[in-house]
This record gives C-alpha cells, structure tokens and sequence, in this order.
C-alpha cells in the first residue's frame, strides 16, 4: 500500500499522545503512527525525492503540525511532542474514529484559528477551503504552499530559539548579522556578553581598523522587551562612544519599547517574528532546496 496523506496520520498521533499525556520523542509517535495505519517495511523505507527524510515521518510531522495549529499539541523542547490541555480535553470528547468532517478541519486550520468542538460553521468554513482548491490555478497553489512552509518553518525556528542557550542564542544572532553583510570576515563579530557588560552582548567592527562599530545585545526573552531594557541598552552604547546599536530578541517590544527607539538615532530593534523571517531569509540554521518548476518555453518554438 502507498503511505497514506498526512490527514490520515492526525488520529493516530492524537491517539497515542493522549495515551501518553507526559508527553512522547516524535520518533515513537511517528513509529505508532505507522503501525496503527498498517504501514509495511516498505512503506516505512520510502524517502521523500529529496531523500532527506522517510515519507511516513513526514508526514506524520505534518498532521502533528495541524494539531499544533488547532491549539491541541505543543512541542515543549525539540523532538518531542505532547498534547496541550485542550487537546486532551479534545481527545477525551471525540470517539474514534474521528468524524470525517472534524478531521478535515484539523487536516486545513490555519495557524491563526484555534479548534473547538463546537464550532461547526467554522469546520464549514475549512472544508469550503479544500473544494476551493479545485479552482486554483497551480502556481497560485505553489506560492500557498511554499507560503505555508515558510510560516512553519519561522514557527519552528522561534520556538527552537527560544530553547537554546543565552550564549549560543548570542552567537546565533551574530551568525546572521555576519550573513546579512555586516563585518567584512566572521572575525569582525565578537560575542562579549558577561557579566557587567553593560547589557552589550556582542561587537560588530565595520571596518577592519575597527574604527566604526555597532553593538549588539540579544534577549532570550519569554517576556516582551520593555522601555526600560531598551534605554539601558541605549545607554550602554553611548557609554562605548557609539552611534549603533541593535537590539534582538526572541520574544516582542511593548509598544512603549517601540515608541522610544523611534525617538533615539542609531537603535534597531528585532522581534522573535522578525528574527526567524530573517534567518529564512539568509540561511542561517535553515536549508533550502531548489524547485523545478517546468515551463514552455515559447521563444524555442518560434520559427
């Protein structure tokens, strides 16, 4: 049998991690997955075109991508998967089999929609979106998805950023600064965050006699970044006798954060949304892959 699509792998994801509410490595969800919808060995064996990962991982990743975004799982910390209250609360009131329209919805929720039990002109309204794909065009369909890999991808990098060390997430962020040009070599960036630094976490010369430099200082914030980290930071810069500064974090800046900035020179602030957008962007901790998309080309049969 063909590996089913990842629609069928969102019950039994939700299943087993509901008979696991501690929570589970993504691998033996993946694995239950599989044994549940009768997978072969050969089923399991199958690679994506790419080759970088088997079909039933993936696809299984997926489904557990929609349960997410429904607001029913979480991934507290990297590979591992876990229902939130709502999903058990979820599992708990729907019986198996999950009622086809119900799993649609999951199958086709947006990360800005969260899925309730009762919310049937809404599982309505998600099912109207997979009859209307029959009525757009292919590349519209291409720029949907590669639009909705990006904004999983960015979802994945902010969450992954915010569980990794204080100093890697340092060097991270001077990682990207580097790639986006700034410094002529890696070596013009230097990480100096320590204690009684300032609140300066980094240098960037931009010149190589140093004579021009802006500092960094980069939160692994849960909470937003409010006026006073942003004042002191100013503050840390003009005690260096500099002009430039940028402030990143993993989290947001309260608007008040925001309106000060826009009053002082030199200060660029970045938010978790912002940071992931620009790692994309630059390929920092992010890989891409190229897609060949076929087309005529109509001046080669021209005679």
């Amino acid at each position: 049998m063909a590996v089913p699509t990842y629609d069928r792998f969102i019950e039994p994801v939700l299943r087993y991690l509901a008979a696991h509410p501690n929570g589970a490595a993504a691998r033996d969800v993946q694995a239950a997955a599989a044994q549940a919808l009768g997978l072969s060995d050969a089923d399991r064996a199958e690679l994506l075109p790419s080759g970088t990962q088997h079909v039933f991982k993936n696809r299984a990743g997926w489904a557990h991508d929609r349960l997410k975004r429904a607001g029913l799982s979480t991934s507290s910390r990297r590979g591992y998967w876990q229902l939130t209250q709502a999903g058990r609360e979820f599992a708990r009131d729907h019986a198996t089999p999950l009622p086809e329209n119900v799993l649609q919805a999951i199958a086709v929720w947006h990360s800005d929609v969260r899925l309730r039990a009762d919310t049937e002109e809404r599982q309505q309204t998600a099912l109207q979106a997979v009859a209307d794909r029959g009525t757009v065009s292919p590349d519209d369909r291409l720029e949907q998805a590669l639009s909705e890999l990006r904004q999983e991808v960015a979802a994945e990098l902010q969450e992954l950023l915010s569980q990794v060390s204080p100093q890697y997430f340092e060097t991270i962020v001077l990682d990207l600064l580097h790639r986006m040009g700034y410094g002529t070599s890696r070596a013009d960036l230097v990480r100096v965050g320590r204690s009684g630094d300032g609140g300066i976490d980094g240098v960037i010369s931009l010149d190589r006699l140093g004579l021009e430099k802006v500092y960094v200082q980069a939160k692994r914030w849960q909470n937003s970044v409010g006026r006073p980290e942003v004042q002191a930071f100013f503050g840390a810069i003009a005690g260096n006798h500099a002009t430039k500064g940028v402030l990143i974090t993993t989290a947001s800046f309260t608007q008040q954060a925001i309106a000060y900035a826009g009053t002082v020179d030199g200060v660029v602030l970045v938010d978790g949304s912002k940071l992931a957008d620009l790692m994309i962007e630059h390929e920092v901790g992010v890989a891409s892959r190229p897609v060949r998309v076929p087309k005529i080309d109509s001046d080669y049969f021209e005679e």
